[in-house]
């Protein structure tokens, strides 16, 4: 009788304390968002941004996140800012949903990026300096 009441207790618990998880992530903003030209492989205008917005070549800018930083190349799932997978351990050029990876310079485009040393899967971005989620200081792609 013992274990069911706890069993009831924790259950309940649980029950209020995911739906304020659930709150308190969908407030937080995405970090890992970059925001590239989707003009096609035609185009140069090598638009990046940490905001949605128009290319300088006058087209919209496609969602993307990111999936980890080697010195100042994003590596990026080309699957929408929606998705939350990761890179496929198996093959480097594929997300986990099987979508192709893109590779992004950063430098000249005024981000700042956590680089943690070697290759960085902070997966943080930010258009203003700050701290990165492992305590390191935001690098700015100059």
């Amino acid at each position: 009788m013992r274990a069911i009441r706890l069993l009831l207790l924790l259950s309940a618990a649980l029950a209020l304390a995911l739906p304020l998880a659930v709150f308190a992530a969908e407030q937080s903003p995405r970090r890992d968002l970059i925001y590239l030209c989707a003009c096609g492989k035609e185009c140069n205008c090598g638009s990046v941004s940490t905001h949605p917005g128009k290319c300088a070549c006058g087209k919209e800018m496609r969602e993307t996140h990111l999936l980890k930083v080697e010195g100042s190349v994003a590596i990026v799932c080309t699957c929408g800012g929606g998705c939350l997978c990761s890179l496929d351990p198996k093959d480097p050029t594929k997300c986990g949903c099987g979508k192709n990876v893109e590779r992004v310079s950063l430098k000249g485009t005024g981000i700042y990026f956590c680089n943690c040393g070697g290759s960085c899967r902070c997966n943080f971005v930010s258009d203003a300096p700050g701290d990165c989620r492992c305590g390191m200081k935001l690098i700015k792609a100059d």
